[in-house]
């Protein structure tokens, strides 16, 4: 059977999920290998060194900055609270004295006898790493991290924003094609990740934060609402570090979109379930794409070998695909014919081609360039 290779994006019912937690310096492992974990359980930690101040004790006192050390009243590697003295001269009779005080709680790091600058660090900062999703423990990685493995449904999005959160599903849109409106969010939807349609705009994400919920996953967002939420334009970097209180996975482009009738079914059906997303997107080298986890507890391996069968990015005849170049943007098919030879374009490139039909019956035949696997197992 002819079959092709092309970029896939997975809308899987059931597979086996591994992810690697990682901190980003040496630090402490917290769990062992076998151990089950929870999604919200820290599973490795480190202390992040704080920001460094520099302070020109020889200039504050008005001295020479071999003789800072002299006027110095705590010594390299003491704790010191914001505002609080820790140089001062003795000045004439008692009276006329120069202080030099601390602008941050912290440690002094370091006194020059160069510069007269005293280095003052600012104090450690925690990082955990949690497990973002029910699983096992099946490795660590000594100081570093842990790599934890589940069987759930996974789901990549095609961009999102925000970082990793985890919370109960909820279905607010009727059907795939619905927009998500703010008047759909109620308050009992604090914690919740919400499942909407088409569309999601700003008003209903301004709403969604206020209400405290989790995330949103949709079909599409317009670029401008997304300008209007973020306050400026998204470039081509990686997605994630923002901190506007909500994460947002959208499933199938910029605009107004349906989500895909596979993808919003089987989001139903995992309604009320413990759900983990992450908007963190990146379309450079080294994709990176947004994602829905939602672990199984009815796991087997059977169902887990029977996917491990499976080859990524694979396309043959009946290969469900998504279409993303214009005039297909965003709609599903299947592919019905992978002719071997090379085929002209209006633009009188030569490139491969497949043939595809679309959900309303519609045949095309597309550049394989144009399309993406969907692994839909």
């Amino acid at each position: 059977m002819a079959h092709a290779y092309t970029p896939g994006l997975k809308v899987t019912e059931g597979m086996t999920i591994q992810k690697e937690r990682r901190l980003p310096l040496e630090g402490e492992v917290l769990v062992e290998a076998g151990v089950t974990v929870k999604a919200e359980d820290v599973v490795a930690k480190a202390d992040l060194p704080g920001n460094v101040q520099l302070l020109n004790v020889a200039n504050i006192l008005s001295v020479p900055p071999e003789e800072v050390a002299e006027y110095m009243l705590k010594s390299v590697g003491e704790s010191v609270a914001e505002g609080e003295i820790i140089a001062t001269t003795k000045g004439i009779f008692g009276l006329f004295k120069s202080q030099a005080r601390s602008p941050i709680d912290g440690t002094i790091e370091s006194v020059s006898d160069v510069t007269g600058q005293v280095i003052l660090r600012e104090p450690p900062m925690p990082v955990e790493v949690k497990a973002y999703t029910d699983g096992t423990v099946t490795a660590t990685l000594p100081n570093e991290g842990v790599t934890v493995e589940t069987y759930g449904t996974y789901i990549q999005g095609i961009f999102g924003i925000g970082g990793e959160t985890v919370g109960d599903l909820t279905v607010v849109a009727e059907s795939p094609g619905d927009t998500l409106t703010a008047e759909q969010i109620q308050p009992d939807h604090r914690d919740k990740i919400l499942v909407g349609g088409s569309l999601v705009a700003t008003d209903a994400i301004q709403k969604a934060i206020q209400n405290g919920v989790k995330g949103i996953i949709a079909g599409g967002i317009d670029d401008a609402d997304l300008r209007e939420l973020l306050g400026y334009e998204l470039g081509v970097a990686i997605t994630g570090s923002e901190e506007i209180g909500i994460t947002l996975v959208i499933t199938e482009g910029f605009g107004s979109i349906a989500m895909a009738e596979q993808t919003f079914t089987l989001l139903k059906a995992r309604e009320g379930m413990k759900t983990s997303i992450n908007g963190a997107t990146q379309i450079r080298a080294g994709v990176v794409r947004p994602e829905i986890l939602i672990p199984l507890a009815e796991a087997t391996a059977a169902a887990s070998d029977a996917e491990n069968d499976t080859t990524e990015g694979l396309l043959e005849v009946g290969s469900s695909v998504r279409i993303i170049r214009e005039p297909y943007f965003g709609k599903l098919g299947r592919v019905t014919e992978l002719p071997v030879e090379l085929q002209n374009l209006e633009t009188e490139a030569q490139v491969r081609v497949l043939r595809v039909e679309l959900e309303d019956g519609e045949q095309t035949t597309l550049p394989r360039a144009n399309v993406e696997a969907i692994e839909d197992r």
